[in-house]
């Protein structure tokens, strides 16, 4: 467990002084400011092997940005995790985007299915953690001046290039440390960053993905349970 913070305090330390042009305006570190959570997140949830990791791209507005837990969404956090703590202020906060912390009345919608999906069929949150983890790629947010968020895929690859390297870096070190059989992207994004981890670190791990959850997706605003539900079966990860 020690090793596992310890390598999510080195990601912290790598992105904390990275700089980012127009048109990003500011850029949230997550891990910083949400840190008490977020550990209490790793040692509860973070012991140990797991049969399978799920990986999302980088936080919502409404998720890990206020929780510190991967598409966090206040109440699944809170009410079916168990999990609560203090949360800080990012440096530079947007007004348009501020962190309530616990106290935040927005709900993330794509965390709320993720987690929603998990908790119907795990009802008690131990259960699903002794075989399962979900993890970040990136704990930033970057957003323009009127507070819109960027993707990654949005930035400059030269100003990408050190936050690839240091993501790439915690994700092989989770993986190295949970040796998952399975590592499932949520998303094509995340899919493709677990592919080239699985390829750095070796092993036998099988890498899929299941359809993003994001209420942006017409697909997933279709009964996105049933749809992640199958892909998990079809794979053989469930």
């Amino acid at each position: 467990m020690n090793e596992l913070i310890q390598s999510t305090e080195r990601l912290a330390h790598a992105l904390r002084d990275l700089k980012f042009s127009a048109p990003v305006a500011r850029v949230y570190h997550t891990l910083d400011y949400t840190w008490e959570v977020h550990c209490r997140y790793l040692q509860r949830f973070g012991r140990g092997r797991k049969a399978v990791l799920f990986l999302g791209m980088n936080p919502g507005p409404f998720g890990m940005a206020q929780t510190g837990v991967p598409f966090g969404e206040v109440a699944a956090v809170r009410d079916w995790m168990g999990i609560q703590g203090q949360v800080g202020k990012p440096v530079d906060e947007h007004p348009k985007r501020l962190i309530e912390g616990f106290d935040c009345k927005r709900s993330e919608v794509s965390g709320r299915r993720l987690w929603g999906f998990f908790a119907e069929r795990y009802p008690n949150p131990d259960d699903f953690f002794k075989d399962h983890f979900v993890s970040n790629y990136c704990p930033l947010i970057w957003m323009s001046e009127s507070g819109a968020n960027l993707t990654p895929e949005q930035l400059p690859s030269a100003e990408m290039a050190p936050v690839e390297a240091a993501c790439a870096e915690y994700l092989q070190a989770v993986i190295r440390l949970m040796k998952p059989a399975w590592l499932i992207g949520v998303g094509a994004f995340a899919e493709e960053r677990l592919r080239r981890a699985a390829e750095a670190c070796g092993g036998s791990a099988k890498v899929g993905r299941i359809l993003h959850p994001s209420p942006a997706s017409p697909a997933a605003n279709r009964g996105w349970a049933e749809a992640a539900g199958k892909q998990l079966v079809a794979l053989g990860a469930w």
